[in-house]
């Protein structure tokens, strides 16, 4: 079946996620923004109301995508025990990018120092960029062209988030632009990193795959982001993702035979409190399993699925045996899940 992967000797072998060290809260980007509050009469709290989000983080003025992705990359391939001289591919999967070129991941792997035989190139599909890059790593091992390859993701919200702050503090800002820009101050950094390898030996949690699906056809538009802005229609997002992830949960569920309910933790890519509740209803789903990043981290994009996954093995929250289910909708808008049995 198209855009169905299904593996069966493929492990992940080491995981690791960064978090941003400068905590900005939403009181705080109010505070920002008081003189546009007060003169469009928007009552107070409401960022964190609607978006259910504390807090979000940033690097360091200045901290290139690259610099958090190695230093996740180097933390995960230390977990994995992997040698160095054995990666053989590695994919950078971040909206944030250092240039338009050379690719991040040819600086990210100079600056890992990783072997020329490793391939290494950038994959882009909004927050779901993540879970491709797993699948392409999974499905060169399965093809017998590699034994272990590497997952990155440096996400870097300072310039967005200023950006936006600057524009809708100005005299010029309307109603309407808060509403636009509004997912705009939703985002946060953060950066993580996966190690996949050849199940041929001890040790490591089976990565299984799933299903992946599409809906662009006039979808496109509703979320389109640039270095220093995005412009989000909020609702046609919502309504048009969540129409879509309950398709493809419900054609996963028939193809491999899930158990829908049966899964102990569900890593969701989390835009906000009103998103993960729907995605919640919209399948059926008990809320108490989603494991929680946004109140404190924001969205941070294609990073957002395996640091959820990540925080839940250091919480306690994942363990050994435990069924976990990877699932996200990405601007495009695409859709996807996958199995993973820690």
């Amino acid at each position: 079946m198209r855009a169905a992967r299904r593996y069966g000797d493929v492990v992940i072998t080491g995981l690791a996620h960064l978090d941003a060290p400068h905590v900005i809260t939403s009181e705080e980007l109010e505070e920002q923004l008081g003189g546009m509050f007060a003169r469009l009469r928007i009552a107070p709290g409401l960022l964190e109301r609607l978006s259910g989000i504390r807090e979000r983080r940033v690097w360091d003025a200045g901290t290139m995508p690259s610099e958090v992705a190695a230093e996740a990359g180097e933390k995960a391939l230390e977990r994995s025990g992997v040698p160095r001289s054995e990666i053989g591919a590695l994919i950078n999967t971040s909206v944030s990018r250092d240039h338009l070129e050379p690719s991040t991941a040819s600086i990210v792997h100079g600056r890992m120092s990783l072997p020329p035989e490793a391939v290494n190139f950038d994959v882009g599909n909004a927050c779901l960029g993540f879970l491709d890059g797993m699948n392409l790593v999974s499905s060169m091992i399965s093809g017998g062209e590699i034994d272990h390859g590497l997952v990155v993701a440096g996400e870097t919200s300072r310039a967005a988030t200023e950006g936006t702050v600057a524009r809708l503090a100005s005299d010029a800002a309307t109603r309407r632009m808060f509403h636009e820009q509004f997912a705009t101050l939703t985002v946060g950094s953060g950066a993580v990193a996966m190690v996949l390898s050849r199940a041929d030996g001890p040790g490591g949690h089976r990565y299984r795959g799933g299903l992946g699906r599409a809906s662009t056809v006039g979808n496109a538009g509703l979320c389109v982001g640039q270095g220093d802005e995005m412009r989000t229609d909020s609702k046609g997002l919502l309504m048009a993702g969540m129409e879509l992830a309950g398709r493809v949960w419900k054609e996963a569920v028939a193809t491999f035979d899930w158990d829908p309910t049966g899964y102990d933790a569900y890593c969701l890519h989390q835009v906000s409190k009103v998103h993960t509740q729907a995605v919640a209803d919209q399948l059926g789903l008990d809320i108490e399993r989603f494991p929680s990043l946004y109140p404190r981290f924001g969205n941070i994009g294609p990073a957002g699925v395996p640091t959820v996954l990540s925080k839940a093995v250091e919480d306690g929250t994942v363990t050994e045996g435990s069924s976990v289910m990877l699932m996200g909708v990405g601007s495009g808008i695409n859709a996807a899940a996958a199995e993973v049995h820690w």
